[in-house]
């Protein structure tokens, strides 16, 4: 069996047992390529009510919970928690990437479907997790690159990890996506074309191989390797007839 073909089953399984037992089930983090899969589950799974969840509004990686409140009589919570990763002391820290992060948590033998999106604002790194790697984290994890570090259990909707957005205007000749994209990350509309090729590139949660789709007002976008943005609107027009579009990008 193919490693798609085990995750539909284990999907189809979780469903059924929240059906049979009257109990909520939960996933581990899925992938946004992973749930492109479920969404081609969903007519198969119409029994059972079904949400996504990665922890905070924004999050890519998600984990699906089979079950609701009107079918089973009490509220259900995902399984969800926040560690805050900081320097020991500022001062004398690395400057630490995503990918830092990532690596020490990997090196600790963590699977990659316990963890969630990852948060990281100057030095400090926050992971969304399952609760029982978030303690395994706050134990284990000392140091990230070459910097010592502390971790911590949070709240998941500190003032933190609210998103940070950065405006960015310029003119387009369309409102295709890869137009946008070429414009966007100053690249060629044939390398912007690769992107999509490579399935690079996510709309509105959703992997897209459609690089003709057109914009619209709060579209959400993102594109591998390159960050997360949102279609903000569309303003006015230059005398050549090009339209000025304003996107959101988040840092």
């Amino acid at each position: 069996m193919t490693e798609e073909q085990i995750l539909k089953g284990r999907l189809c399984d979780l469903a059924k047992r929240a059906y049979n037992q009257n109990i909520y089930t939960y996933s581990n983090f899925l992938s946004v390529a992973e749930q492109s899969l479920l969404d081609e589950l969903r007519p198969e799974l119409s029994y059972i009510h079904m949400e996504l969840s990665g922890g905070g509004d924004l999050c890519e990686r998600q984990i699906v919970g089979f079950g609701s409140e009107e079918e089973f009589g009490y509220p259900g919570e995902f399984p969800i928690a926040v560690v805050m990763i900081q320097p020991l002391l500022e001062k004398f820290s690395d400057s630490l990437s995503h990918r830092d992060f990532l690596g020490a948590l990997m090196h600790l033998g963590i699977e990659r479907d316990t963890i969630g999106d990852i948060i990281v604002k100057e030095k400090t790194a926050y992971i969304y997790c399952l609760p029982s790697i978030a303690e395994y984290i706050c134990k284990e994890l000392t140091k990230v690159k070459h910097t010592n570090v502390k971790c911590e259990i949070v709240s998941t909707d500190i003032p933190a990890l609210a998103p940070t957005l950065v405006e960015e205007t310029f003119p387009v000749a369309s409102l295709r996506m890869d137009v946008i994209l070429a414009t966007l990350l100053k690249c060629s509309r044939k390398e912007a074309l690769a992107l999509f090729e490579e399935k690079r590139v996510t709309l509105n949660g959703h992997i897209t191989g459609r690089n003709s789709s057109l914009l619209k007002d709060g579209d959400i976008f993102s594109v591998r390797g390159h960050g997360k943005f949102v279609f903000d609107h569309v303003g006015g027009n230059t005398r050549k007839g090009k339209i000025y579009v304003h996107i959101n990008r988040y840092v």
